[in-house]
């Protein structure tokens, strides 16, 4: 299946594939269609507790878009909005989903990779990693909506760093600037990942959407409002608070139902 996108189940958790080996799994615009439609039906799946995004193979994650199809897909300006538009949306797929997501990072990271991975709530990568987005060696642009996920992960100074230079950096500096979470053995990301989707589906599943939630509307200057506020209560009516601090005290594992 070179040149796709395909997702397998392991109970609770999803393991998305970027499958470009190739090309150091760089991303077709039928790879970026393919991982929105992924995406938005993992999203609708109540049953799952968390998603993991990876390179196929250990030398990628993705080493961004494929250039190759740029005479087509960004010819000029009207050509490439359509483009950025719908690689945005695809994007956004993976930022909003309601399930945790792990950006398992082997190997290459830059460009349209970065983009993705920033989208993630969390990144591990491994030591041999190396981070970039060198497109001003392309003469193009990250646009505000690929843009957005960068500059709210490590903040606008460090964001026109990594865009203005152009550099590819190491993985001890991309864990330094605020990229990844951890950074482990080259041989552990995927035993270090998966570990970490385990603990997090063994979490009670609304908890971790609200949480996710309201990251989200924090990053909105406006004001909460009462309603915004009551939510933060609204887990003590679910079934899953009743489960937790019962399996707490009884000093049990808990069975989270999701309700």
């Amino acid at each position: 299946m070179s040149d796709s996108v395909y997702f397998e189940r392991d109970g609770a958790i999803a393991t998305v594939v970027l499958n470009n080996p190739e090309k150091l799994n760089a991303m077709s615009f039928a790879m970026w269609m393919r991982l929105g439609e992924i995406m938005r039906e993992l999203d609708a799946d109540e049953s799952l507790r968390c998603i993991v995004l990876r390179g196929a193979g250990d030398k990628a994650f993705a080493a961004g878009a494929d250039i190759s199809e740029f005479e087509t897909t960004r010819s000029d300006s009207r050509v490439a909005k359509d483009y950025g538009r719908r690689i945005e949306d695809s994007m956004r797929t993976v930022q909003e989903s309601r399930h945790p997501t792990v950006a398992m990072i082997h190997g290459v990271c830059v460009g349209g990779g970065l983009e993705v991975a920033s989208q993630c709530d969390l990144r591990i990568c491994g030591a041999s990693s190396r981070f970039g987005i060198p497109i001003n060696k392309l003469g193009l642009v990250v646009g505000y909506g690929e843009m957005a996920a960068l500059v709210d992960l490590v903040g606008r100074a460090t964001a026109l760093e990594i865009l203005l230079e152009g550099r590819v950096f190491s993985a001890a500096e991309a864990k330094e600037k605020g990229l990844v979470n951890r950074v482990v053995a080259d041989d552990e990301v995927e035993e270090d990942a998966l570990g970490a989707a385990t603990r997090i589906a063994a979490g009670a599943p609304l908890v971790a959407r609200w949480h996710k939630k309201f990251a989200r509307r924090l990053a909105d200057p406006r004001p909460l409002t009462e309603a915004e506020r009551d939510e933060g209560y609204a887990c003590f009516d679910t079934e899953d608070y009743r489960i937790g601090f019962k399996a707490f005290l009884a000093k049990q594992k808990p069975q989270f139902k999701g309700r």
